[in-house]
């Protein structure tokens, strides 16, 4: 078993779950050195509604954004969040608009897009996937989990493979609402590492109370990668907290190999920006 990877949301999906995404750039520019040093996976800093909020909200220029973030962290993989065919608005585009799109996204520095429909509709996914191929990034599709008599583990693991098919280079089990539990993961893991050779990353909103425990299942199950949160933007609707998922799996033969002591220091510059 390989060490567990981490994506941390602090830059995006974190500050959008609990606050709207009102975090502005200059709020966490001086960190971002600090982030870039700690040997995380990635960090998921774009995508989503950061483009709506900067513009809408924070009168900044989301593009900028995204390179004062790439300059900032040479080491550390971008990840943004891709809606299919909506792109980061609320109606369908068009393929050229999608293309163009993407090829923006990787030209300023994104690295790994997580495309995902609402619907699993691979339909939706499949120009987007195919630009992010052409222009060289890396694909991780999103499966929207959902509960229901349809959805079982067997749907689940059907729309991986169509995933993987199309060229996905990696996949998310994207549990947005919570509702993903412990021993649940653990099936749906198993079956989907059994199912395709391509990564599986976690990702697990904390709603419900549960994340946590839901990421260490999927940990025992094999996932690779899994989403946090530093811990003052963390739990509630946000995310794990990073710190207490790297103490938790210390010295474990699935250890982060992250520093919790230059965690921690993160952790005081953020609780300064929160308490603000």
């Amino acid at each position: 078993m390989s060490k567990i990877k981490i994506t941390e949301t602090v830059l995006r999906d974190a500050h959008q779950s609990l606050i709207a995404t009102r975090m502005k750039t200059e709020e966490f520019t001086d960190i971002l050195p600090a982030l870039d040093k700690i040997g995380f996976y990635s960090l998921e800093c774009w995508g989503g509604a950061t483009f709506d909020a900067c513009l809408r909200y924070l009168d900044e220029d989301p593009w900028e954004r995204l390179r004062i973030i790439k300059k900032a962290c040479p080491n550390t993989k971008l990840q943004m969040l891709f809606r299919g065919q909506n792109m980061l608005g609320y109606r369908h585009y068009s393929d050229e608009i999608v293309d163009s799109f993407v090829k923006k996204s990787i030209d300023n520095g994104i690295d790994i897009l997580r495309i995902f429909d609402a619907l699993n509709d691979v339909r939706n996914l499949e120009t987007a996937v195919n630009s992010a191929n052409k222009y060289g990034g890396h694909v991780q599709a999103a499966i929207s989990y959902t509960t229901g008599p349809a959805f079982d583990n067997d749907y689940f693991c059907s729309y991986a493979k169509e995933l993987e098919n199309i060229g996905a280079h990696s996949i998310c089990v994207k549990d947005m609402a919570g509702l993903l539990t412990p021993y649940a993961t653990y099936d749906l893991i198993k079956a989907l590492k059994e199912t395709v050779k391509i990564p599986v990353q976690l990702h697990s909103h904390y709603t419900s109370g549960l994340a946590s425990m839901v990421h260490l299942k999927g940990i025992e199950a094999g996932v690779d990668i899994i989403d946090t949160a530093m811990s003052p933007l963390s739990m509630g609707t946000s995310h794990p907290a990073t710190e207490s998922m790297v103490a938790a799996l210390k010295g474990t033969e699935y250890d982060t190999g992250l520093d919790l002591k230059a965690l921690s220091e993160m952790t005081d510059f953020l609780m300064q920006k929160c308490s603000a």
